[in-house]
């Protein structure tokens, strides 16, 4: 029962099939407002009606994009919208409840990257078909005494690189000067094998608040990095457990003595393509959902019912998800993490602060689901953590006096200005070739027309002081690509510089007019 007094009325679209009729309500305050969908579809002679509420307060924290996005997603799942119905135009909402095409168009940008909606150019938004998903509230031996010299370019374009001017140097000079003192000798001593409980405890706190991860410390194992816990997860496992990875995907991965033994699973603008896994015989599989290495697929909606429902039909099945950079999506909020989605206990989370903080802090964790737990004391009684205690401490306190989330702020907006400075270049100077993989992280994926190969372009940027990674250094099995395709990192190279670093390379490429 509407207690609140529609103040306005209009109708947004008309034609002969699809009718939507739009009121606005709102207090006298005027904080609240109810958009009022009605969707009249004609089928056969009978007409169908669906009324739908979405709720936007203008006093609330949470920003109203974000308000709009949860309002429609949740009446997609629960299939309030049904499939293919069109959403009004960004124009018509916007101007209808007075607020601006950009917010519209961030919730819609949202939708779209998520799966729930699908765009027709020219035409507008229309509701994808998904299933329900499912939520929780929640390194040659040296003979030489010579120390050797690090490798120097001129512009470095690795996908692991960071901003290093943008590291709060004076900050965490005091956390580790606080934190080496006599009132800290404990700490010389072993700690817990699966990490120290303070540094476990902000972990959890970090992910219930910005990824929608519910868990309990107990559940956390900190360690110094993905490749080291990875072979511990499979530990877990019988030996003939089978191990499937994306294709490409994480090269550090084939390296833990995976090779042999792992089922390579194709990628692509969706993300991990479900249906060849479900034709596999894994049991296991690996996937980067929020933002896939090196691709930069999201996965989408549906496919990560897909995937999930996999896990569920059978009780040796787990996901290992690696949400190695999901904070830094520019735009709208980072994508959910398929362990917030998973109401099986069926999806091992793995995260670190290598892209976050610095790659040569050397913490990575992961989250065992609880039906693990018993196996995992049960094979690591003896281990010792790998990260020193010091260290953990020190990130504890930097997370704990809220020094990590405005970190994160502040590095955010420094690579989405070297993210939108790349990308203008490209397509200014540079229309010929495709960019692709670019909504979020620290790289994307540059598809060169190009006579030579992606070995001999990689010889002559390295001649030049660029180093550059082709696409293939990630494959676990050969694939096709209609051009040479290269990793294109920009997380490491000056904003100032990111133009420069552009030309420079791209007229490596061309110095000698190459055919395209």
């Amino acid at each position: 029962m509407l207690l609140f007094p529609i103040i306005a009325l209009r109708i947004l679209k008309v034609n002969p099939n699809l009718l939507y009729v739009v009121a606005f309500c709102k207090f006298y305050h005027d904080h609240f407002a109810i958009l009022i969908l009605t969707n009249t579809r004609k089928n056969q002679g009978e007409q169908k009606m669906e009324l739908l509420f979405l709720t936007l307060n203008k006093d609330e924290d949470t920003s109203l994009y974000e308000q709009l996005y949860l309002n429609l997603k949740q009446a997609i799942i629960q299939k309030d919208i049904a499939f293919g119905t069109k959403l009004p135009s960004k124009r018509a909402l916007g101007d209808f409840l007075n607020i601006s095409q950009t917010t519209i168009e961030l919730a819609y940008g949202q939708l779209l990257a998520e799966g729930y909606i699908m765009s027709k150019p020219r035409v507008g938004y229309f509701v994808e078909a998904i299933d329900e998903l499912p939520y929780v509230e929640k390194v040659a031996h040296q003979t030489t005494t010579q120390l050797e010299q690090p490798l120097s370019f001129q512009y470095d374009f690795s996908p692991g690189k960071i901003d290093e001017d943008g590291f709060p140097f004076q900050l965490w000079r005091k956390y580790a000067k606080d934190i080496y003192d006599e009132s800290s000798k404990y700490l010389l001593q072993s700690g817990h094998p699966q990490g120290e409980q303070v540094l476990r405890v902000e972990i959890a706190r970090y992910l219930y608040e910005s990824r929608g991860i519910y868990c309990i410390p107990e559940q956390i194992v900190i360690g110094s990095g993905t490749e080291q816990l990875l072979p511990m997860i499979l530990r877990l496992f019988d030996e003939d457990a089978k191990f499937a990875l994306e294709n490409p995907g994480y090269s550090a991965i084939p390296q833990a003595h995976l090779q042999s033994r792992a089922i390579p699973i194709s990628v692509d603008e969706d993300g991990l393509i479900v249906d060849e896994l479900e034709k596999s015989e894994a049991n296991l599989v690996y996937i980067t959902p929020s933002h896939q290495f090196p691709t930069g697929a999201v996965l989408s909606a549906t496919r990560r019912t897909q995937l999930l429902k996999w896990a569920s039909q059978n009780s040796s099945r787990y996901i290992i998800e690696d949400d190695y950079d999901s904070e830094f999506r520019y735009i709208g909020k980072p994508i959910p993490a398929l362990q917030g989605l998973d109401k099986g206990d069926r999806v091992i989370y793995m995260s670190t602060f290598s892209k976050s903080i610095m790659p040569s802090l050397r913490v990575a964790y992961l989250i065992l689901p609880l039906s693990l737990l018993p196996k995992y004391k049960e094979v690591f009684s003896y281990y010792s953590a790998t990260v020193p205690r010091f260290d953990q401490h020190i990130l504890a306190n930097f997370m704990r006096d809220g020094h990590f989330s405005k970190h994160l702020n502040r590095m955010r907006k420094i690579y989405r200005k070297k993210h939108d400075k790349l990308i203008s270049v490209f397509s200014k100077c540079y229309p010929h070739v495709k960019i692709s993989g670019d909504s979020a992280g620290m790289h994307v994926l540059l598809s060169v027309p190009h006579s030579l190969s992606e070995k001999e372009l990689q010889a002559k940027a390295l001649t030049t002081g660029l180093h550059i990674q082709p696409i293939t250094r990630y494959m676990l099995t050969p694939l096709l690509y209609a051009h040479p395709t290269f990793i294109l990192g920009f997380g490491g190279i000056p904003l100032e510089s990111i133009e420069n670093a552009v030309h420079a390379l791209m007229q490596t490429f061309y110095d000698d007019n190459s055919t395209l």
